[in-house]
């Protein structure tokens, strides 16, 4: 049985950067998951079954502030825990990769998309939520919030899977600065989009307008009527399952 790796990569300022990678036949899956979530969550853990299973490379990780990693959530900011993907695939997987985003990992994925154009080979979006904080965070603020984000730099967002949500005034000016929705997205490769039409946090219509600005010819949107933002459930973890298995069909190998 092929053993999965595990370690911690110092990004340069003494953050550790948790990582666990299985190896297998290229290009790598990475997967890039969502906000305050962690590289042990169901579709990671589904995902490096599945790869398993196919004898295929995998790469979880979580990003600063996030998981097992150090560093404080309130610090970082999109572009950042960008960048600390960035680092760990290049150290742990460094050659051709194929991204699985889920929800701001979505987001992460096309941004490592538009920097690194032909060694993202594919990219699977679940619940992708590019742009979040400007399209969907920012507008819903009450005055009061926007009140607090200027006297403290900080606001506490009311979550509906746990504690308040500390969201800072430099992740909101970082997520202007790293939007993927202001111009169209130079990827050439295969994308599928999974979206829940139940996601109270995404709006599915989210996934058509992301497909309208890929330059990619192959993009699929494949809508769960009854799914929700986490699409967590048996039979969406078979559809994520299915709908690799077909990206992974088209790409070439390592």
């Amino acid at each position: 049985m092929t053993v999965e790796h595990t370690g911690r990569l110092d990004r340069g300022d003494g953050i550790e950067l948790a990582w666990a990678a299985l190896p297998g036949d290229g290009p790598t899956v990475v997967f890039l998951g969502g906000f305050r979530s962690d590289m042990e969550g169901t579709k990671a853990l589904a995902l490096r079954e599945f790869c398993a299973r196919q004898g295929r490379a995998f790469l979880r990780l979580d990003y600063s502030g996030h998981g097992v990693s150090g560093g404080r959530f309130e610090d970082g900011c999109i572009g950042e825990w960008a960048d600390d993907a960035a680092k760990v695939i290049d150290t742990q997987a460094p050659g051709p990769v194929v991204l699985v985003g889920s929800s701001m990992g979505g987001w992460i994925a096309l941004l490592l998309a538009r920097r690194w154009s032909a060694r993202v080979r594919g990219l699977l979006g679940i619940a992708a939520a590019p742009d979040f904080t400007s399209r969907l965070m920012e507008p819903g603020f009450t005055e009061a919030q926007r009140a607090e984000l200027a006297r403290h730099g900080l606001v506490l967002e009311p979550n509906p899977y746990g504690e308040p949500v500390p969201i800072t005034a430099k992740l909101l000016r970082d997520g202007r600065t790293q939007s993927v929705l202001d111009r169209p997205l130079p990827f050439a490769g295969p994308v599928r989009l999974l979206q829940g039409m139940r996601d109270a946090e995404v709006p599915w219509q989210t996934a058509t307008d992301l497909a309208a600005h890929l330059d990619a010819h192959d993009v699929r949107i494949l809508l769960v009527k009854d799914g929700d933002h986490r699409l967590s459930r048996p039979e969406d973890l078979a559809l994520l399952d299915e709908t690799l298995a077909g990206l992974l069909g088209l790409v070439k190998g390592g």
